[in-house]
């Protein structure tokens, strides 16, 4: 059973942020299957490393869109992006050094930023490009 579920709250109306989104949820279910399930140092590594590797490209072409769109939000947004990415290479760089295990609290952590960041954060940025009838679509 899968930890987090796709909710229509989430969508933001940008279908290319929203496909992105659901394959990061995809992803986080994924690396909680590997913890409860009992999956490999390897297993669970590799998953978490296209965990981050997906958030570094969707953060990419989020903040390009927003620049692209003159989205006066940006600054904050590319901040928000910076401390999740940071956060995530320290539990990569600590389970590459096998100095501790995933643990669920990480687990917790990824859950509750994705969760909060989509529905507050995505959220205004997706109430901007509703109200601007020009932008109906984006392109990485």
């Amino acid at each position: 059973m899968p930890l987090m579920e796709w909710d229509d709250a989430f969508d933001l109306g940008i279908k290319e942020f929203d496909d992105h989104h659901k394959h990061l949820v995809y992803l986080l279910n994924l690396t909680y299957d590997g913890f409860t399930l009992g999956a490999g140092q390897d297993e669970i590594l590799a998953v978490l490393d296209e965990l981050a590797d997906y958030a570094t490209h969707h953060f990419a072409a989020e903040e390009y869109w927003m620049k692209e769109h003159e989205y006066s939000g940006l600054s904050q947004h590319s901040e928000e992006h910076e401390k999740f990415s940071n956060r995530v290479m320290e539990f990569q760089r600590d389970f590459h050094q096998g100095n501790t295990n995933l643990s669920f609290e990480v687990i917790q952590f990824l859950v509750s930023w994705l969760t909060t960041h989509i529905l507050n954060s995505d959220a205004d940025y997706g109430q901007f490009a509703k109200e601007q009838s020009h932008i109906v679509t984006c392109h990485t």
